[in-house]
């Protein structure tokens, strides 16, 4: 059957995404409207229902007919029918409805002081014991709040909490960016990882410049690690002869333990065995730790309770 055609959409000088955006924002509004007339086929009652003025429900669903150019409602006095393209055009509506229902359950939810969920970023050498430990003090009191939990690097982090992809994140180098907040927590040694056999491994202390003519493997370029060891090395009188780089601390010890160069790395969650770690002297060996979100954004509560948790650990995050 074709549909009759109530009048002739003009043309439109915008691109098609345009035009389909344009019509989105003007059908939007009156969706819920056609959807409580096509229930009841009685204008009158659904005003009732939904509380709104038969005048303004009338001329929703005139204004609708009219910007898509069909008729949905065959009139007769003071009921309606559905036209055929009136059903074909409420399963839509109906799915579209009942999804944006459920992502408005979902944002409450996630919202909830008690049960809603906290976007968690922190590095890859956090993960083993302290995060673990920080989310079970903190689930003492909040015992039924959830966790969506990113393992990262700093840089790629900071970028899930400008997409909005994350809440909260634990990272080093403490970030400075005008649309982040970022707070110090606590600071952590780096040392010297040098092969069990290595010429260095008899010592417990070392300058960083004595190791100028050794291979270094370390992070990949991008990850705060790497940029504190260029640092550091730089601020010791020389540029790490890199060999190998990697995507995490463990993977690095391992090298290390294979005589395939030496690392600066934050210490173990277990000793590894191949290596020794050396206590770095001068320069001060150290990366500082902290949590950074994004400026401007209104926290939800369980995100606010976590974030002034982690706040109240200030130093004493690590174990």
């Amino acid at each position: 059957m074709v549909h009759q055609q109530r009048s002739q959409r003009r043309l439109s000088p915008y691109s098609d995404t345009e035009v389909t955006s344009e019509m989105s924002m003007v059908l939007a509004p009156r969706l819920a409207y056609f959807a409580g007339v096509a229930r009841t086929e009685h204008v009158t009652r659904a005003a009732q229902e939904m509380n709104v003025p038969q005048s303004t429900l009338s001329r929703a669903m005139a204004r609708l007919e009219q910007d898509l150019g069909v008729d949905l409602f065959a009139r007769h006095g003071r009921t309606v029918s559905l036209t055929p393209a009136g059903r074909t055009f409420l399963g839509s509506v109906e799915r579209a409805l009942a999804e944006i229902q459920r992502a408005a359950e979902e944002v409450r939810a996630d919202a909830d002081a008690a049960t809603g969920k906290v976007a968690f970023g922190f590095l890859h050498t956090m993960g083993a014991e302290t995060v673990p430990g920080l989310l079970h003090a903190f689930r003492a009191d909040h015992p039924r709040v959830r966790f969506s939990l990113v393992q990262n690097y700093g840089e790629a982090m900071l970028e899930g909490l400008r997409a909005g992809e994350l809440d909260l994140c634990l990272t080093s180098p403490v970030p400075d960016a005008p649309d982040l907040v970022a707070r110090r927590l606590d600071e952590q040694k780096l040392r010297l990882v040098v092969p069990a056999d290595h010429r260095l491994a008899a010592r417990r202390r070392i300058r960083l410049a004595e190791a100028a003519e050794e291979t270094f493997v370390t992070l990949e370029p991008g990850y705060g690690l790497r940029r504190i060891t260029d640092a550091l090395c730089r601020e010791a009188g020389f540029k790490p002869r890199v060999a190998f780089e990697g995507e995490e601390a463990e993977t690095l010890r391992g090298l290390v333990a294979a005589g395939l160069g030496v690392a600066l790395l934050p210490p173990p969650t277990v000793p590894r065995p191949g290596v020794v770690e050396l206590t770095v002297t001068a320069p001060r060996a150290v990366r500082e730790i902290g949590v950074a979100w994004l400026a401007d954004r209104p926290d939800t509560p369980p995100v606010a309770a976590f974030k002034k948790f982690l706040l109240s650990r200030r130093g004493s995050l690590l174990p």
